[in-house]
């Protein structure tokens, strides 16, 4: 025996669907702009931070039934985009490694401020440079934080002030040079 569905049988579902669908897309509109916002300040490119939101976005999609019940579903998605810059700079550090031994390397110029500022993050380690972007540019609270990383809100506080000491001192270096 064969069981046949009628158009007005798979309508319900259908329904179903398309609100999850829509559920998805106003949830991907809203939160897309600004984690993307996040990973180029943190990553110093805006299409390698947009490939890396939307890899984020996309698995999200393909678990979206359960991830939408989650009491934060965008803290799912935001932790999973971070860890794949964290992944992609640990790669792209171990490749230019591998590029400097192998080449010149020549960049175009890029504006002033945003030298200053790539700069000034870069040369902070990676987990003061992390909570610095996510609680000024992503703006994270500090409890936000503590939960994303799975820290103290303590170490979290601490680390934003010893990045604000070290972008400060940076920031005071260049203006002595310039």
């Amino acid at each position: 025996m064969t069981a046949v569905t009628t158009p007005a049988a798979a309508a319900p579902r259908a329904s179903v669907t398309s609100d999850v669908q829509r559920d998805f897309d106003e949830f991907y509109a809203a939160k897309f702009g600004v984690l993307r916002s996040q990973l180029y300040a943190y990553l110093g490119d805006r299409a390698e931070a947009q490939d890396l939101v939307q890899e984020a976005f996309c698995r999200a999609y393909a678990r979206w039934d359960r991830i939408r019940k989650y009491e934060d579903p965008y803290a799912w998605v935001r932790r999973v985009a971070w860890n794949l810059a964290t992944s992609r700079l640990r790669r792209q550090k171990t490749f230019a490694t591998f590029l400097r031994r192998q080449r010149e390397e020549y960049h175009d110029e890029p504006s002033p401020d945003r030298v200053a500022l790539v700069s000034a993050l870069s040369r902070i380690p990676a987990q003061l440079r992390k909570a610095v972007v996510l609680h000024y540019l992503g703006q994270l609270s500090v409890a936000e934080i503590a939960a994303q990383e799975d820290v103290a809100e303590g170490t979290v506080k601490s680390w934003l002030s010893r990045g604000r000491a070290a972008l400060a001192e940076h920031f005071r270096d260049d203006q002595r040079r310039a």
